[in-house]
């Protein structure tokens, strides 16, 4: 498996992944799944902004996932914070993909010069939490009853970990 920079002709892979995800499991709260060029105009905005997507891809092409970061909010004082995005291919979860890819993407947001970062949980997936923990995140909160699918209420979760040196430092340019 390699951790590699998305490129638009993972778009589909990509849309195919989620989808699963849109359709079956509580973790998005979106419940039509986008089409590739959706996918390629979200991870345009992404990349564009220079923030990191990420996949994991097997040494045929294939991928067995993709993660992403965008700033928490559009507002200026949020600009050092990150909220990551991950999916992982259903028939390659529970084999160490979704803990290198959001290594990986901790590493990449710390370089872009995040300092906190946070996970908003959809459903409260307890393999999200429970990854997210791996990787040093605590839990910052929890909404109950937030969102519908599937016949029933969900939670989202929230968890947060500093990135770099967090907030202990100012930032080394703050136009702000």
């Amino acid at each position: 498996m390699e951790i590699r920079a998305a490129r638009p002709d993972d778009c589909p892979a990509i849309a195919g992944i989620y989808a699963h995800h849109v359709l079956y499991g509580t973790a998005s709260y979106e419940t039509e799944p986008p089409d590739p060029a959706e996918m390629a105009r979200r991870m345009d905005r992404v990349l564009g902004s220079g923030w990191p997507w990420l996949v994991a891809a097997q040494a045929d092409g294939s991928l067995l996932g993709y993660a992403y970061a965008t700033q928490f909010r559009d507002r200026a004082a949020y600009r050092f914070v990150c909220e990551d995005s991950i999916y992982i291919r259903n028939d390659a979860r529970g084999h160490g993909v979704g803990k290198a890819l959001l290594a990986a993407l901790v590493d990449a947001c710390t370089a872009a010069g995040f300092r906190q970062m946070v996970a908003v949980i959809g459903g409260a997936e307890p393999a999200s939490e429970a990854l997210h923990a791996r990787l040093g995140f605590a839990v910052a909160g929890r909404l109950s009853a937030i969102g519908r699918k599937q016949g029933r209420w969900l939670d989202t979760l929230y968890m947060q970990r500093p990135l770099g040196p967090g907030s202990s430092e100012p930032p080394a340019i703050e136009p702000i």
